[in-house]
């Protein structure tokens, strides 16, 4: 993107977001996927920098529980959530009403990845190996598809379900030869533990595997009753995550004060990794595209991960994206 273009469309996005000054504060939760990670941060940047307070909204941010982001966001116990785009096709599929009303990136960061030594290079060299993950038939699907289209056979795949333990622990572990992971988090880890290690991005695996993931999310009754405040919160989203693309080790350091626990080398390494790789769609953030949409809900289709077609259209939506990224 042109440095002209990238100028006017930050201030026009912060010009935009003027502070609400008539109207009590609302406030609204979101509930996260997974334990606070470098996904989140600009959820933390937009509360702690005050891009929530000037939309006039309170955030409460609601950690992983035995229930799901989905289940509580379509019961209304938490008017957002962060999800994936499988997750929203899956719960379309049972009629359950979530939207997703922005991506975080525009391609998948996730991808297949083995230690050096299982010389591992491409989805051909899967056949005879052992996978670990975490038990679900997405998986298996897209470890077939990725292995049909170089006429390998899946069946001579092992699968382990390896439960929650991390990439970095299962490898020392050796239970397995791969392993699919998100490169941001878990390969940066990785590197950093000193592990070598072969990554295939899934978005270079196939074309349908590049989806979105993660997105955030809402149900259809948000989007018909309360469209003000959708939009509001997706402004102010997009300005916390514009932040943290733009300002990777400030936005490292507000996610380490609400997740002190994180260790600190890992945040800003990863940080820095992410606003590398979403700088140059910096003015495109949170838009979504029908073809992503249908090609994936198509392919689950076909493979038996829903039981029906679903309107890929239904299933998203930019309409509260800031004016400068539609």
């Amino acid at each position: 993107m042109s440095k002209c273009r990238f100028c006017l469309f930050v201030l026009t996005l912060l010009v935009s977001a003027s502070p609400i000054v008539a109207q009590e504060a609302e406030t609204v939760r979101i509930a996260l996927d997974w334990t606070p990670n470098t996904n989140h941060t600009g959820i933390f940047v937009a509360r702690e920098l005050g891009f929530f307070a000037e939309e006039g909204l309170v955030v409460e941010v609601l950690e992983p529980t035995e229930t799901a982001s989905i289940p509580l966001v379509a019961s209304g116990r938490s008017e957002f959530g962060v999800s994936m785009q499988e997750y929203v096709t899956m719960s379309r599929d049972q009629e359950v009403p979530v939207v997703s009303i922005a991506t975080l990136f525009q391609h998948n960061t996730s991808g297949f990845a083995a230690p050096r030594d299982r010389g591992i290079l491409d989805p051909s060299d899967f056949e005879g190996k052992a996978y670990a993950g975490w038990g679900s038939d997405l998986e298996s699907v897209m470890i077939r598809t990725v292995m049909e289209s170089v006429g390998a056979d899946f069946h001579t795949v092992t699968l382990i379900n390896m439960g929650m333990i991390d990439f970095t622990t299962a490898i020392r572990r050796d239970l397995a030869d791969f392993y699919w992971i998100f490169y941001g988090w878990d390969g940066i880890h990785a590197e950093l533990e000193g592990i070598d290690f072969v990554f295939l991005p899934l978005s270079e695996l196939a074309e349908v595997l590049d989806y979105y993931t993660p997105v955030i999310i809402t149900r259809e009754w948000m989007i018909d009753e309360r469209p003000n405040v959708v939009r509001r919160f997706v402004r102010a989203l997009a300005r916390g995550y514009i932040y943290a693309t733009l300002n990777p080790d400030e936005a490292a350091e507000i996610l380490l004060q609400y997740a002190p626990e994180l260790d600190t080398a890992l945040v800003h390494a990863s940080q820095n990794w992410i606003a590398a790789q979403t700088v140059d769609d910096i003015d495109r953030w949170g838009q979504q595209e029908e073809i992503v949409w249908s090609r994936f809900a198509d392919w689950a289709l076909a493979h038996g991960l829903i039981e029906r077609s679903i309107d890929p259209a239904a299933a998203y939506t930019n309409e509260f994206l800031p004016k400068e990224v539609e």
